[in-house]
C-alpha cells in the first residue's frame, strides 16, 4: 500500500503537470499571448485581476480574423491587447471620443493625444490601428457601415448618460455591425431600480436601462457573464464609483478599505444584431 507521502507526492506531480499543460495551451492561444505580451504598459497589466481580459474577450467571441471596433478606448488599455491580436488577420478600429469638436472635454483631448502617441511609439504592435471619431450627432461613422464583426464598449455608457446622447451611441453601434454581429458592453452595475439622476451622479448604471438602450437601437440581448462581478462593491460611496480604484477620488481617506473592495461590480452583456 503506498505511503501517505508517496500519494501526496504523486498528487503534487499531477497538479504540476496540469498547470504546465494549461500554461502551454494558453501560450499557443494568440489572445492569451497578446495579454501576456511584454509590450503592454506595465501599469495596465496590474488591472488584469479586475478586468479579466481573456475571459471577457472570449465571452464576446472575439477572434483574430475579425473586424473589431472599440468605443472610446481612453488611453489604450484594451487597444494594447486587441490591436496586436487582430494585426495579421483582422482589423482594429479605435473609435475615440472626438477631441476637436466644439465643447470637447479636456480629458478627450488628453486621451486622444496620449493614444496617438502610444500608436506612433509602437508601430510593430499598433501600427495598423485605424483611429476614427465618435461624437453624435456630428460624427457617428466608427467604421464603414455594416462591416464590423464586434463592437466593444468598456465602462462608457455612464458618460453618455451625462451628456444625453446615450441612444445615439447605441444607434451608431448598430449601424456599424454586420447582421449577426456582436455588441459587447461592460459597465458599472447599479442596484436595480436606481434612478436616472442617481446613475448620472454615481456612475453606476441600471442593467435594464442598458438593455433597453440596446433594444431600442435594434439589438437582441443574447447573454451575460458573471466574470466582472464584484460582490464586495456596496455602491454607496461619497464620490460614486470613482471612490473605488483606480480613481480613488477620496485620496488617502479610507484608502485601504477601498483597495480591499477593488474595482467596481460590472455587468458584462452580449447583444446581437439580428440577421444571418
Amino acid at each position: 500500500m503506498p505511503s501517505t507521502l508517496s500519494v501526496r507526492a504523486a498528487l503534487l506531480l499531477t497538479l504540476a503537470a496540469v498547470a504546465v499543460s494549461a500554461a502551454a495551451a494558453d501560450a499557443q492561444d494568440p489572445l492569451a499571448a497578446a495579454i501576456a505580451s511584454p509590450s503592454r504598459t506595465a501599469k495596465f497589466t496590474v488591472r488584469d485581476q479586475y478586468r479579466h481580459p481573456l475571459e471577457t474577450l472570449r465571452f464576446f467571441g472575439v477572434r483574430p480574423n475579425q473586424t473589431v471596433v472599440e468605443i472610446w478606448p481612453g488611453r489604450g488599455w484594451y487597444m494594447e491587447i486587441l490591436a496586436p491580436y487582430l494585426r495579421e488577420q483582422g482589423k482594429y478600429y479605435a473609435a475615440i471620443e472626438a477631441p476637436d469638436v466644439p465643447g470637447a472635454a479636456k480629458e478627450a483631448k488628453d486621451n486622444a493625444a496620449v493614444l496617438r502617441k502610444r500608436i506612433a511609439d509602437d508601430p510593430t504592435h499598433l501600427g495598423k490601428v485605424v483611429v476614427t471619431e465618435l461624437h453624435p450627432p456630428q460624427l457617428t461613422e466608427i467604421c464603414p457601415p455594416g462591416t464590423a464583426d464586434v463592437v466593444l464598449t468598456f465602462r462608457n455608457v455612464h458618460n453618455w448618460l451625462a451628456t444625453g446622447d446615450q441612444q445615439a451611441h447605441f444607434n451608431a453601434f448598430f449601424k456599424a455591425l454586420k447582421p449577426g454581429g456582436v455588441l459587447g458592453v461592460v459597465e458599472h452595475r447599479a442596484k436595480p431600480g436606481t434612478s436616472r439622476e442617481e446613475m448620472r451622479k454615481s456612475g453606476y448604471m441600471d442593467e435594464d436601462y442598458i438593455k433597453n438602450l440596446a433594444g431600442t437601437a435594434g439589438f437582441r440581448f443574447d447573454a451575460e457573464s458573471p466574470i466582472n462581478n464584484n460582490p464586495k462593491d456596496t455602491k454607496d460611496y461619497p464620490e460614486g464609483v470613482w471612490t473605488l480604484p483606480p480613481t480613488l477620488a477620496l485620496g488617502d481617506k479610507d484608502r485601504a478599505k477601498y483597495l480591499a473592495i477593488g474595482e467596481s461590480d460590472r455587468m458584462t452583456l452580449r447583444f446581437v444584431k439580428p440577421g444571418s
